[in-house]
């Protein structure tokens, strides 16, 4: 929120160089250009780029030339090169301060380095290497150059005031419109690795579930989400309107970048070790020389809190704390729901029944082609007649009918044993967590409604580092040998997929399952019919938990207990209500069966 304002408020707070009526209307204006910006993230970042790419490239050439021409004016600028001068600065000065403001110097070349994760490495460091970071240095070079000639007619509004030509010339207008342009480059790619990080710590079950939009085929990172981007549009105006002293806004920047770098150090000392499995002297050396030098910064952005740096130390601390709220009762709700599931044998068992049966001649059976299967059973089959009397029964072959063995299925709840009749429809129980064993959703199923589908499905989603999926390698199923009808799948979908549960091509790789697993021709197609007729009505079952604190029993408890139920039933199951694990998909709201299961967690 800090760098869309910063950069643009500031970018266009040149136009009081030379129209100074014009200064009290600067917040106004660059308001107007942040709403255009975030009203443009609906129609993707790979569009917008095509527009912005362009304009980062002439604001660099602009920075470039200006800063050569700049030098020229004090070619011994290039003694700042010399770090002992700076430690000088410092010693001569006794200002620790300083650093501080020297910190404003690096803040918005964040901005590079946001969304890098979207270039490939080659890219990168060919562009910033040979273009990028060259300009900038040569600009701020240039910059210097015009403080110590002319020091008391730039030092207002170095940027402007040092511009070839003087305000109010031909160079000047075109750096004041591609400057605007270029801080909204910056602007974009910010937003934009706010994006990505929504969408990797909403998978990580940090944060709740919103609705995203994937805008690019080719490229995970591009992604819109609407609730963030109006969040960030919001926010982003109200620093504009609650800092109406720029030099305020620019140290609560100040402070978000410096703790922004630190905080990288640190994590970068730990995946040292711990990820490229380098040894630990290594991690501690980086750490050493780059958290000293972070720290020098930080430390000087920290006594910036009472002058606009609080605003930003406020909002992290609210975001981790809630981020750290979500994890730890989302843990808390996988815990039961993986300490809940259960295996099929343990509550559900299977018993054989002797029914009449007689040989019936079924016409050819073929299956609906799909995905590109295609699988045809052609002969003569028996199959299995309605439980009627004998001498009822009338058998279209002539001949007698005969004895068989069917198997039933009993929910065992403990007590009793109750009879599992089975409807011709088809279940998708999905498993919203992972673990071992059925979901806890599936037995809450059978003891509200003691029916049993014909097929039964264990839905696992995972989503692949692609835009798309084919088709045929969506989806993975197998049986469960021990009960008949039951059946695990895995639904692999593209980062760019939407979420939309394909039935028929379940059921299709459910009978060719089926097919192969059977040898007697008879069972294997009387089987395939029943699956195919059951998938006619497909229903998706979730869990709907109705979360409830449980009491400890420690030292302390009537506090505690008391902050646990406040944390638990009226802060995360509100969210959780407002925000289900459903938001996404695409199934319409009469296929889905939310099944309420309560959770003591």
């Amino acid at each position: 929120m800090l760098t869309p304002a910063v950069s643009v408020t500031s970018a266009v707070g040149g136009i009081a160089l030379t129209v100074p009526r014009l200064s009290s209307n600067i917040g106004p204006i660059s308001i107007g250009f942040l709403v255009a910006l975030f009203l443009l993230q609906r129609f993707g970042t790979a569009k917008v780029a095509y527009l912005f790419s362009p304009v980062a490239f002439i604001w660099i050439i602009l920075l470039l030339v200006t800063g050569i021409i700049n030098i020229t004016s004090y070619p011994g600028i290039f003694r700042a090169f010399d770090p002992s001068r700076a430690v000088m600065l410092f010693v001569r000065t006794k200002n620790y301060e300083l650093l501080a403001g020297v910190l404003l110097a690096l803040t918005g070349c964040e901005a590079m380095f946001a969304n890098l994760g979207q270039f490939n490495r080659l890219s990168i460091q060919l562009s910033f290497g040979f273009l990028v970071y060259p300009a900038l240095i040569i600009a701020y070079l240039g910059q210097g150059a015009k403080l110590i000639t002319d020091g008391d007619a730039v030092i207002a509004n170095v940027f402007y005031a040092s511009i070839p030509g003087g305000a109010g010339k031909p160079l000047y207008w075109i750096v004041y419109v591609v400057s605007i342009l270029a801080t909204l480059v910056a602007s974009q790619a910010i937003i934009t690795a706010t994006f990505s990080l929504f969408q990797q710590v909403i998978n990580l079950r940090s944060l709740p579930p919103v609705r995203m939009r994937y805008t690019s085929d080719s490229i995970q990172g591009q992604i819109y989400i609407p609730s963030v981007n109006w969040i960030l549009c919001v926010g982003t105006i109200a620093f504009v309107l609650i800092f109406k002293d720029l030099a305020k806004m620019t140290n609560a920047y100040g402070f978000a970048v410096a703790t922004v770098m630190f905080v990288t150090t640190t994590l970068i000392t730990i995946q040292i070790p711990y990820v490229k499995h380098l040894p630990w002297a290594l991690a501690v050396a980086w750490f050493l020389f780059f958290g000293f030098l972070d720290g020098l910064f930080w430390g000087a952005s920290l006594r910036k809190v009472p002058h606009g740096a609080w605003v930003p130390l406020l909002v992290g601390v609210v975001a981790t704390a809630f981020m750290f709220f979500w994890s730890w009762a989302q843990g808390l709700a996988d815990q039961f729901d993986g300490a809940n599931r259960r295996n099929l044998r343990h509550f559900i068992s299977e018993a054989t029944e002797p029914v009449l049966h007689s040989p019936v001649t079924r016409r050819n059976l073929r299956l609906p082609p799909n995905n590109g299967l295609d699988v045809t059973v052609q002969d003569s089959i028996d199959l299995p007649t309605p439980d009627v009397e004998e001498e009822d029964y009338i058998s279209n072959s002539g001949t007698t009918p005969h004895p068989r063995e069917e198997s039933k299925l009993y929910l065992d709840t403990g007590d009793t044993k109750v009879l599992l009749s089975r409807m011709s429809t088809m279940a998708i129980f999905h498993k919203l967590s992972s673990g071992k064993g059925v979901p806890h959703t599936f037995y809450g199923f059978l003891k509200q409604w003691p029916t049993l589908p014909r097929v039964v499905v264990f839905l696992t989603v995972r989503i692949m580092p692609v835009a798309h999926v084919e088709k045929e390698d969506r989806y993975r199923v197998t049986k469960v040998r021990s009960l008949p009808g039951f059946y695990g799948a895995t639904y692999m979908k593209g980062y760019r997929d939407k979420f939309n549960v394909d039935v028929s091509a379940i059921v299709e790789l459910i009978t060719v399952l089926e097919l192969r697993g059977v040898e007697s021709q008879e069972d294997a197609t009387s089987i395939v019919d029943e699956i195919i007729t059951a998938g006619r009505s497909a229903t998706h079952i979730v869990p709907h938990y109705h979360v409830i604190a449980r009491r400890l029993i420690i030292f302390g408890a009537p506090i505690i207990n008391w902050i646990r139920r406040l944390l638990i039933e009226d802060v995360y199951r509100s969210i959780a209500y407002v925000f289900p694990e459903t938001v996404t998909w695409l199934q319409a709201a009469d296929e889905i069966i939310h099944v309420g299961v309560t959770a003591e967690i």
